[in-house]
């Protein structure tokens, strides 16, 4: 924005219309377009076209839809939509149709909606879902066939409306009985409401000044189209057409309009629009694929999460001075980070140059490579850490955990955490147990809460582990990753998985993380001082996987004292060798279960070639 609040740039109706076509992405692009001055940027440049390019051959104006526009003002009724002779109580009778306020395009819509009973479902976290998917396993699993009127979502929710009381019961039923493809469970809420606000759409007429005062706007030139303080246009005024781009009808005709005509437009200028939301500009970068600079400065944008709905766009300038969302950071840093992690190739922000982004143009889809397995380094370091593995969640996994004081360091820290799911209560999540210990840095900016969090010295570290839900780990599910490694320090990752085994989570899958960074010990094996964990909830296919093979259990045979069981053991040394189970167990068995002994003479057999393959099918 200019200084004294002026425009970044102004049209000029000196000419008949836009300039000759251009292919798409084609012509000069000028980043300093919204430069201050009073030449903000050169006027005129149409170009020797007579014929408006919203022109046909006939000199009509080409429509590709049809719209209304009703251009009564808003009527300010009492709070639900009633005025207050329609009140309960109030002793004036009157005979009405009924009258819904449209409040998206400030007029009335009549009908008898009063004589139905609305109802707004509401479904938490449903803006991830595809809108058919969801539908679908919502219809087969309520008990009475709905239609789903105005389906729609905001932030992370997803929102639409049944008009019969029958279908509001059932689908509320239904909610936490459905699951979607991650196992969470899909929550449905309803509560009664007021009719749906439909918006009719625009009339022929109107569009057709709308199209007129868009070309009289435009700048061929530069490739530039200021929309600023759009309701305020003389020419508008005097057609008596009442046009907000806060209204989903008129945005969409005039990015429609864009597409139809423009779509090389580099600069898009939509200041002073009073626009509280972004949501009907979702589809502008299919509009303008090629728009670069976008002005939505002195709008009433409360946060920086409206402009995930135009993240599409690969902005290279873009303003926002003047919205309420730019009072809500504390820095300038945060302020451009925050915006830059929407637009990675942002180089000006409110007139000011940003540093060079660092990026990677990955411009064809990537498929990541699939999964490997554990990295270990080498023989050595493999033995120590499954023999580590398998002791320590032999006791993990045991009635008491006391017995790991042995496993810690006198001066070892531990810490936990869980993933943050916006907008939902931690008391009713599933994870909810281990929320009151999450110590989830991203969240967490009061550094006493931060320390408190942290458990510290042995005694604190097994307490607090002492207190966690009791589980049973799948050891073959375990993949260890080797981070670092010297002659007085190893850090490695465990990936695996985990069920519990009593309280109200009882059978619940988890997926956990844990990060262990251990020292030499007096008796040849490790010593914590680091323990970091990050549980959550497993996915359908990790839960269709776990515990699906289990060990044979030999009838007796001498177990190590750390081993609460030879199943356990087995399961540790099929992960170690990469054996089947049955090979594992006749491993262990003919060492007289000795698992370091066992290990030793595996390796031995493998380097020599004598194992068959067929010990390694599963």
């Amino acid at each position: 924005m200019a200084e004294g609040g002026r425009s970044f740039y102004e049209h000029d109706d000196r000419f008949g219309g836009f300039s000759h076509k251009k292919h798409k992405g084609r012509g000069p692009f000028r980043a300093k377009m919204f430069s201050e001055g009073p030449n903000r940027y050169r006027k005129g440049g149409y170009g020797p076209n007579p014929r408006s390019r919203f022109e046909d051959e006939d000199g009509d104006v080409a429509m590709s839809d049809a719209y209304d526009l009703s251009h009564s003002r808003f009527a300010p009724y009492s709070r639900g939509g009633k005025r207050r002779d329609e009140r309960p109580g109030n002793t004036k009778e009157k005979h009405h149709v009924g009258v819904h306020i449209d409040n998206s395009s400030h007029k009335r819509v009549e009908g008898n909606d009063d004589k139905k009973s609305w109802f707004k479902v509401t479904i938490p976290h449903g803006k991830k879902y595809d809108q058919n998917w969801l539908m679908n396993v919502l219809q087969k699993a309520c008990s009475v066939p709905f239609t789903a009127i105005q389906y729609h979502c905001d932030q992370t929710r997803a929102y639409f409306y049944v008009d019969d009381p029958s279908a509001s019961k059932a689908l509320k039923q239904v909610s936490r009985k459905c699951t979607d493809r991650d196992n969470f469970k899909i929550t449905v809420l309803t509560r009664p409401s007021a009719p749906p606000c439909i918006a009719k759409e625009m009339k022929d007429e109107d569009i057709e000044h709308l199209k007129n005062c868009m070309q009289k706007r435009y700048d061929g030139s530069q490739q530039a189209l200021d929309m600023k303080d759009l309701r305020r246009d003389p020419d508008l005024i005097a057609n008596h057409v009442d046009l907000i781009l806060g209204r989903k009808t008129n945005m969409h005709a005039m990015l429609q309009i864009i597409e139809d005509n423009v779509p090389e437009l580099l600069a898009l200028d939509i200041s002073k629009n009073k626009l509280f939301k972004l949501d009907d500009m979702s589809s502008i970068h299919n509009k303008a694929p090629n728009l670069k600079i976008l002005n939505l400065s002195n709008n009433q944008l409360k946060s920086d999460r409206e402009l995930e709905k135009i993240k599409g766009l690969k902005l290279e300038e873009l303003w926002l001075e003047g919205n309420p969302l730019c009072n809500y950071f504390r820095d300038k840093n945060m302020y451009i980070s925050a915006i830059r992690e929407r637009f990675p190739k942002l180089l000006r922000l409110d007139g000011h140059e940003l540093p060079l982004p660092i990026t990677f143009d990955v411009e064809s889809p990537t498929v990541l490579p699939p999964c490997k397995g554990s990295y270990l380094g080498n023989d050595e370091i493999k033995v120590l850490i499954l023999r580590f593995l398998q002791q320590y969640y032999t006791i993990y996994d045991g009635e008491d955990r006391q017995g790991l004081l042995n496993v810690y360091h006198d001066e070892a820290c531990c810490s936990l955490s869980v993933p943050h799911i916006q907008g939902q209560n931690p008391s009713r999540s599933s994870l909810g147990e281990y929320f009151k210990d999450c110590r989830n840095l991203r969240k967490l900016r009061d550094p006493t809460i931060r320390h408190k969090l942290l458990k510290h010295k042995r005694l604190n570290v097994v307490g607090f582990l002492n207190e966690l839900p009791r589980t049973q780990h799948d050891l073959n599910s375990f993949v260890v990753d080797v981070a670092a490694q010297s002659n007085t320090l190893l850090c490695f990752v465990v990936n695996g998985i985990f069920k519990e085994v009593e309280g109200q989570s009882r059978d619940s899958v988890r997926a956990f993380s844990r990060t262990f960074i251990a020292m030499p010990g007096t008796d040849g094996g490790l010593l914590l001082v680091n323990d970091e964990q990050f549980i959550r909830n497993a996915t359908t296919e990790e839960i269709r996987k776990a515990f699906a093979t289990p060990a044979p259990t030999p009838s007796s045979s001498p177990v190590p004292a750390l081993a609460s069981g030879p199943q356990d053991m087995i399961q540790a040394f099929v992960l170690f060798s990469g054996m089947n189970a049955e090979w594992s167990h006749k491993c262990l068995q003919d060492n007289g279960w000795d698992f370091e002994q066992a290990a030793q003479i595996f390796l031995k057999l493998k380097a020599e070639g004598k194992i068959p393959e067929v010990a390694f099918i599963k």
